[in-house]
């Protein structure tokens, strides 16, 4: 009989073992991408590959920036993303020089980190501006940028450039630049500097709007920028040979090209891709540009309705069961209230991009949780003030006679006192409501969706009429909630 039941323990351990290996390979690898054109051109590429070998992958498309994706890396959330290796060098080791794949990989080791799949381009920083002003000039150098004649030009340079160890801060100190830029996003800088409301930019040298907007893309004559060969940087246990196939062969014209049909013929970033692998032209090359009405409807309006509609309520929902308790107790026991409003107001001051990431870091995941984490923090403030303000607004004698009558004093708060509160209370509840709407856009830099998918790629490739097929969708539904809570306000008010 012990024979027996070890034999059964045995097969029931192997069976377990059996079934999570089974888990695990249904489990699709996380292909991650930063939000900007060819980010999301290379995720696809990557998801497109190992789709075709028959191994599950999905691709959360622009997740903020190299912060949010390197906590996405370690927490699990992200099995691999395209990268540069001095991007990996000097904002993620915080090292310098140019090492070696192996060299890297060697400093990456300890982070359970790797990079592989060098794809054969070197997309390098570059500051640019119109050739015609550069020439009037005398501007070809970015050391010329130091001389008088160049003093009055107007920068307008990346949030992540101005921000970045290898980016303006050092720039600035090597080149002896006197300028204060100003932070504008990548995807509208082109038309920016093309407008004349800036005249130098940042770029990447496999931008594909350098030729069409005849910018002159200024020398590195102190080699201040170190190489950017693009690489995926992936957890360790993930399995490089099914990608091998990638290797080299993305050379820096057919990059430029790629970018170029998504941002100047209009195609899909999956479009795109598929036409890559397939060694053609993208499907829908040289078709024209779908609609605003296209975009508007396109089929991923209802998912992405549900998971804005998700955020919305469900972080409401989590905001009203805990914001109302705090504003109750605010208001009855004013020592107390000092304290939570002011906690509540703190909170939302921190930037949302800010809290995410540290929401990611906290919670080891991206997509939902955390965007529903933030705007329930963000919802809290408009709820517990108007609580507390509604108690506050009630006459106290009203009160002082609901206790004579015999009530208790939950009694007296429950009939009486939030009754007459519920029109402040009420407003609250909406104004943090619509105030959600809006907010949600943002949790599409973490991979939880919504309508701010559409503004986020839109931003990606400067592209307004996507943009706007995000944001009214948004602006609509932020409509109707309103009205809504209006319509409940006036049947409690009836009531």
């Amino acid at each position: 009989m012990t024979a027996l039941r070890a034999l059964r323990a045995a097969w029931a351990g192997l069976t377990l073992a059996a079934c999570a290996s089974v888990a695990a390979a249904a489990e699709p690898l996380v292909v991650g991408s930063k939000r900007f054109t060819e980010s999301y051109v290379l995720g696809e590429i990557v998801r497109q590959t190992l789709q075709a070998q028959g191994i599950a992958a999905e691709h959360k498309q622009g997740l903020g920036n190299t912060g949010v994706l390197e906590q996405a890396l370690s927490s699990g959330s992200v099995d691999l993303y395209p990268e540069y290796t001095g991007t990996i060098v000097r904002e993620l080791l915080k090292r310098d020089g140019n090492p070696s794949l192996a060299e890297l990989n060697e400093w990456l080791a300890p982070r359970g980190l790797k990079a592989a799949v060098p794809l054969g381009f070197n997309n390098t920083y570059a500051l640019a501006m119109l050739e015609a002003t550069a020439e009037r000039l005398g501007v070809r150098n970015i050391s010329d940028l130091a001389q008088p004649a160049a003093g009055g030009l107007r920068y307008g340079l990346s949030h992540e450039f101005l921000a970045r160890t290898d980016g303006w801060p050092a720039l600035r100190n090597a080149y002896t630049l006197a300028a204060t830029p100003t932070a504008l996003d990548h995807g509208l800088a082109y038309d920016a500097v093309k407008e004349g409301r800036v005249d130098v930019i940042d770029i990447y040298s496999t931008d594909a709007k350098v030729g069409r907007y005849a910018l002159r893309v200024l020398i590195d004559d102190r080699q201040f920028f170190p190489k950017y060969d693009a690489v995926l940087l992936m957890r360790a246990g993930v399995d490089v040979a099914p990608l091998r196939g990638l290797e080299g062969r993305i050379p820096a014209a057919t990059m430029v090209g790629l970018n170029a049909q998504v941002e100047l013929d209009g195609m899909a970033f999956d479009a795109v891709a598929r036409g890559f692998l397939q060694g053609g032209a993208a499907a829908g090359a040289g078709a024209p540009r779908p609609s605003f009405w296209q975009r508007l409807v396109a089929p991923d309006f209802g998912r992405l309705a549900l998971e804005h509609l998700v955020l919305v309520f469900g972080s409401l929902l989590a905001a009203v069961a805990t914001g109302v308790p705090l504003g109750i107790a605010a208001w009855r026991w004013p020592r107390l209230s000092g304290v939570v409003l002011g906690a509540v107001a703190v909170l939302q001051t921190v930037p949302s991009l800010a809290l995410l990431a540290f929401l990611i870091a906290l919670l080891g995941s991206i997509g939902t949780l955390p965007a529903l984490i933030a705007l329930f923090l963000y919802a809290l403030l408009p709820i517990v003030r108007n609580t507390h303000t509604g108690l506050g607004e009630v006459p106290l004698g009203l009160g002082q006679a609901a206790r004579a009558l015999g009530m208790s004093r939950g009694q007296t708060l429950r009939l009486v006192q939030l009754p007459l509160a519920a029109p402040v209370l009420m407003a609250g509840i909406k104004t943090a409501a619509v105030i959600n709407v809006g907010t949600a856009t943002l949790a599409a830099f973490v991979g939880a969706g919504g309508f701010g998918e559409r503004i986020v790629a839109g931003l990606a490739v400067n592209d307004t009429a996507t943009m706007v097929a995000g944001a009214l969708p948004a602006a609509v539904l932020a409509l109707l909630v309103q009205q809504g809570f209006e319509w409940a306000e006036r049947k409690l008010g009836r009531r």
